[in-house]
């Protein structure tokens, strides 16, 4: 596999806001803890206070969620070096795509392995481990209940309700398997021999990263959320966290940047096998939105207290949640990722949680043997690859032109004459001026439809050449979206087995340029 890097700012796919962090400008500053380089670990490793209790719960609990999954040497070695001080994370989460979704769930992965790596050589006296998150409470199911597939959609439809790491397994699921005949056994076997999506997620990664040192962390657990407690009681009663990430929103907002995510008086669903729904305040207490379940405040703090499980945080205090069960030193996430934690500084600081390296994961686009030709034959670098395709179109047209199809000379030849003309038979007839500069109006009329009649017999004469380029916009920008947020990790892994150890070769989590890999 070839590698190319291009600028993030050359391929128009990045916000100004996410660019602004990773180049450190510092307006935002107050709005991060450490600078997005290697450098910063030290640093964070000094912040971070993880006791020998909370090393025990979080080792006891990944013991009993990896239960009847055959462990490798490696998994098992990662989980017990939980247990020494010495011992950090690096993570990164998301949802339970089918079938690992698209292909940034990948690259995700993939950079927050390398990150350990690059930690374990950069600080050898530590040991790093690699977590994915999954987002098993998650209730999106619209957002992971489909794949795409060289141009195809496969999608499991379902009417269960909840935390989609429930739902089960059930004969609709098999049905749909049935369509994805062609996907690789360890898919096949991780589905079939589960009860539910998550447990299912949990064996197909598990399989993929192993023997990287992965692990796979569901935070939809009784004994970590029982850790969590304190922070569910005071979103609950005092909402502190909805003050702290409005005061950071509103200042970034100040500084021209919108908000990734919206903060909410209380940030926190009730969750119970088929329901996770918003708990909203009323006047007698507290109600689930879309259930009859009503609790008084003393009501809500014994629940609290007996059954943390219940509560679920939203995406303003899961990044909180996550930092206070691992001893982690960095997330690595997308770039609407990446930002949205800046609005989350404030809380963080409140509960004195140490703010972790925040790393965008890699970004990359991967190039078969067609499109590498194609791409040959139309003289393209790699950055060109990113330009817009009806820009590019327009002046391609214009430079192969044998002759100057937008006439521009004939024009301003035509109306040099109208108005000569015009101003001259004004001296005879004032009237005839108008009737003049109206005939220069139609005329440059005419001349820019001739125009358009060559610019259309050029492109017909060029249509090859054009036709590449709309080839390579389409497979690079599927549907109009990049690659790597469309494209199923099977389209390259079914042909090429090897992909992961290849972009585990190829990928720096500490280069944040776009990766163009050539298969």
């Amino acid at each position: 596999m070839k590698k190319h890097c291009v600028e993030l700012n050359q391929t128009g796919q990045f916000s100004q806001f996410f660019l602004d962090y990773l180049n450190e400008k510092e307006q935002l500053r107050p709005f991060f803890a450490h600078s997005p380089k290697i450098e910063s670990f030290r640093e964070a490793i000094e912040a971070k206070n993880f006791s020998s209790e909370q090393r025990s719960t979080l080792v006891a609990s990944l013991r009993n969620q990896y239960q009847g999954l055959g462990l490798e040497e490696i998994t098992e070695a990662n989980i017990n070096s939980l247990a020494s001080e010495k011992t950090f994370t690096v993570t990164t989460g998301h949802q339970l795509n089918l079938f690992t979704g698209p292909l940034y769930f990948i690259y995700k992965i993939v950079s927050t392995i390398n990150l350990a790596r690059k930690l374990k050589n950069a600080y050898p006296e530590y040991h790093f481990v690699p977590v994915y998150w999954m987002a098993s409470e998650d209730h999106d199911f619209d957002e992971i209940n489909y794949f795409k597939l060289d141009g195809k959609k496969y999608q499991w439809k379902s009417n269960q309700t909840g935390a989609v790491g429930d739902f089960e397994l059930d004969d609709s699921f098999k049905e749909f398997l049935k369509t994805v005949s062609f996907a690789p056994a360890f898919f096949k076997e991780a589905y079939s021999s589960s009860k539910t999506l998550a447990e299912a997620v949990r064996k197909y990664v598990h399989s993929l990263f192993a023997k990287e040192g992965l692990l796979i962390l569901d935070g939809n657990d009784v004994e970590l959320k029982r850790s969590f407690s304190k922070v569910i009681l005071e979103d609950l009663i005092q909402h502190t966290p909805f003050k702290k990430a409005t005061e950071s929103s509103d200042k970034l907002s100040d500084l021209g940047y919108k908000s990734q995510i919206f903060p909410r008086e209380i940030n926190f669903f009730y969750l119970i096998k088929g329901i996770r729904e918003r708990i909203e305040k009323t006047e007698s207490g507290y109600a689930v939105l879309n259930t009859d379940l009503r609790f008084s405040e003393s009501e809500i703090r014994e629940l609290v207290e007996k059954h943390p499980e219940r509560f679920s945080p939203n995406v303003v205090l899961r990044p909180l949640y996550q930092e206070m069960i691992l001893p982690n030193l960095a997330y690595l996430g997308g770039p609407a990722e990446v930002i949205y934690w800046l609005q989350l500084k404030g809380i963080f600081d409140h509960f004195e949680v140490p703010f972790p390296v925040l790393l965008p994961r890699n970004f990359g686009l991967l190039l078969d043997k067609k499109n590498q030709k194609k791409i040959e034959q139309i003289g393209w670098s790699q950055a060109d690859i990113f330009q817009d395709y009806e820009t590019w179109k327009r002046q391609f047209v214009l430079e192969e032109s044998s002759m100057d199809i937008k006439l521009e000379k004939q024009k301003v030849t035509l109306a040099s004459i109208f108005d000569q003309t015009g101003k001259e038979a004004a001296a005879l007839e004032p009237s005839l001026k108008a009737a003049f500069e109206a005939g220069k109006v139609r005329s440059l009329k005419i001349l820019e439809q001739m125009s358009t009649k060559l610019r259309k017999a050029e492109e017909t004469r060029l249509k090859v050449h054009l036709e590449r380029g709309a080839v390579i916009r389409d497979y690079t920008l599927p549907g109009g979206s990049p690659q790597e947020r469309v494209v199923n990790m099977m389209q390259f892994y079914l042909d090429n087995p090897e992909l992961i150890d290849e972009l585990l070769a190829c990928f720096d989590p500490l280069d944040f340029r776009m990766m163009v890999l050539e298969l």
